[in-house]
């Protein structure tokens, strides 16, 4: 009796360690297994835990039709269903095996039917203690994979499935060869419980791909799919995106060409990353787009987009540059919202940033705005950039800066416009956050070519002189057929000068994809449409203007405003 006592008590003892070291086992898998939210990792973290504790070999490898996002249908059906490799580990004498390569679809011959198959289907685990003759052409991928496992004398094997969240995933592959013994039921078990575990682990690893996917998707969509030809300036734009998952989401900027072949350049940056960053790049970026086609001066667009980004739902706060270029004038007209400076390079490859008076980011409630007038040669390059070009984890903004500098400096124009400059410098390491960069080259003048400005007297000569410098410059242009509309059009422009905006200042006349005529003068109020009755014997001008021309509209200047109208050439 004591002898049988003795040995139940020492039974008991054994069976305790066995289950505490299986906790502690198990509580080491949960800190050794979904240290990171890559699914890939997170897989082979998987298998190498279980290498050789567990087993002599494993592999996981996961449904396509779950990695495609189709997570509702189980696997059914005769035949293997499309899987994925996603891990595989193994002991060194186990090296020559055959199994699927990671990252492929498995080689098995898809209208096989097996255990295997059938276990999977049903999403239960498959135990075979002992391999039987059978048995290797069963499990292996192919006829010579199983060869491969008769020859490394592999025994044993089990698959457990992976279920997350009521979710198959896939499965978990184990064998053992040569002495070892075979895997029993309390082996299976165990790997159930681990299988369980780690699941929820890839599981979130997958869900956090496919919403970083998504607003990866959404962050491009939401940016110009063309940008725009635009007089005087060629415009090269690109987004750099990041190697940090967690840095998606929030950079923009646009192209817009403005009336009198003016041009607009914007780039933004959202202060945080994900969904709702992205959701709020779309807001900012289609107001800052209406803003721009109403041809308010830069600091007022700033000031308007402010006001609008008040009113978000979600509290958010961006940094924006807006850059407005004449090509009459070769200048820029730049307004700055706490944003990273830009960068002129000029023909010669000398490098120096803008100093931009700094504003308040955008949604922070602080305004006006300070524009800043610049005057660029021929030939020089205007760099904008989002402050992810610049970023480091280990090293000053300053620091970042000069370097972006020095090593623009030291780039040839064309490289400078195929966007090098925003490509990783050596030794500085993968790009924790997302970055767009717009490089605006400034082209020969265009005055004397397809832009002509003249001076216009401040009396009743003005309409007649404009007429004639308008219908001179078509005739020479070979476009006389547009003779007739724009010098009705230049009339009513240069007569509503006169009578509302003191007196006419300048005319300008360009010729790009359209043909644009605009009218200066010192007046504050705006041009409106006005309901004329029949009586009435003036207040038609701008009807007509809006009835002959493609477009027309106004917008204000520091010393007045403008008036213009566009045609379509034929």
């Amino acid at each position: 009796m004591r002898r049988r006592g003795a040995a139940k008590a020492r039974s008991l003892a054994s069976r305790t360690r066995a289950t505490r070291d299986q906790l502690s086992w198990l509580n080491e898998a949960g800190l050794r297994i979904g240290t990171t939210l890559d699914l890939k990792t997170t897989a082979q973290e998987l298998a190498d835990f279980t290498v050789p504790r567990l087993a002599d070999a494993a592999a996981v490898d996961l449904l396509e039709s779950v990695l495609q996002g189709d997570e509702g249908r189980r696997p059914s059906g005769l035949g293997r269903p499309a899987r994925r490799a996603m891990s595989v580990a193994h002991i060194d004498r186990l090296a020559d095996l055959e199994p699927d390569e990671i990252g492929e679809l498995s080689t098995s011959p898809p209208e096989r039917d097996s255990r295997f198959t059938r276990a999977l289907a049903d999403g239960r685990p498959l135990l075979i203690s002992t391999f039987g003759p059978e048995d290797f052409d069963e499990i292996a991928p192919t006829p010579s994979a199983a060869a491969k496992l008769r020859q490394a004398g592999v025994h044993s094997y089990m698959m457990v499935p992976l279920i997350a969240r009521g979710v198959q995933l896939g499965s978990a592959d184990f064998i053992r060869a040569g002495d070892r013994p075979g895997f029993s039921q309390a082996d299976l078990a165990l790997a159930m419980q681990l299988a369980s575990k780690a699941a929820i682990d890839m599981d979130n690893a997958r869900l956090y791909d496919r919403e970083r996917e998504h607003v990866a998707r959404l962050q491009r969509n939401l940016l110009p799919r063309v940008t725009p030809r635009t007089p005087g300036l060629g415009v090269n734009s690109r987004y750099i995106p990041t190697a940090d998952p967690l840095g998606v989401g929030g950079d923009w900027y646009d192209v817009a060409p403005l009336p009198g072949g003016r041009t607009a350049l914007v780039v933004g940056d959202v202060m945080s990353h994900g969904m709702a960053a992205a959701a709020t790049t779309g807001v900012l970026r289609a107001v800052a787009r209406t803003l721009m086609a109403l041809d308010l001066t830069p600091e007022r667009m700033l000031a308007r987009l402010d006001l609008a980004a008040r009113d978000l739902e979600d509290d958010q706060v961006a940094t924006c540059l807006c850059a407005v270029y004449d090509p009459a004038e070769g200048a820029y007209t730049l307004v700055s919202a706490g944003h990273p400076p830009p960068l002129l390079v000029d023909a010669d490859g000398k490098a120096s940033f803008v100093d931009v008076p700094i504003g308040a980011p955008i949604g922070a409630g602080v305004i006006p705005y300070d524009p800043l007038r610049l005057t660029v040669p021929p030939g020089s390059r205007l760099v904008l950039y989002t402050d992810g070009l610049v970023k480091s984890r280990t090293e000053d903004i300053d620091v970042q800066l000069a370097r972006l500098r020095n090593r623009a400096a030291r780039l040839g124009p064309d490289e400078l416009d195929a966007g090098v400059l925003g490509d990783p410098t050596p030794g500085a390491g993968a790009r924790f956050d997302e970055a767009v960069m717009m490089v605006a080259a400034t082209q020969p003048p265009l005055l004397g070519g397809d832009l002509f400005v003249w001076d216009l007297p401040p009396d009743g000569s003005a309409a007649g002189l404009a007429r004639r410098l308008v219908r001179g410059r078509l005739d020479e242009w070979q476009l006389g057929d547009l003779s007739d509309v724009t010098e009705l059009v230049v009339s009513e422009l240069v007569g509503n000068a006169l009578r509302y905006g003191h007196a006419p200042g300048r005319l300008r006349l360009l010729r790009h994809d359209r043909l644009v005529v605009e009218v200066s003068d010192t007046g504050p109020d705006l041009p409106q449409i006005q309901h004329s009755s029949l009586s009435d014997e003036g207040g038609r001008g701008l009807q007509l203007i809006n009835m002959l021309c493609r477009g027309w509209g106004s917008c204000r200047t520091p010393t007045g405003k403008i008036v213009w109208a566009e045609q379509d050439i034929p």
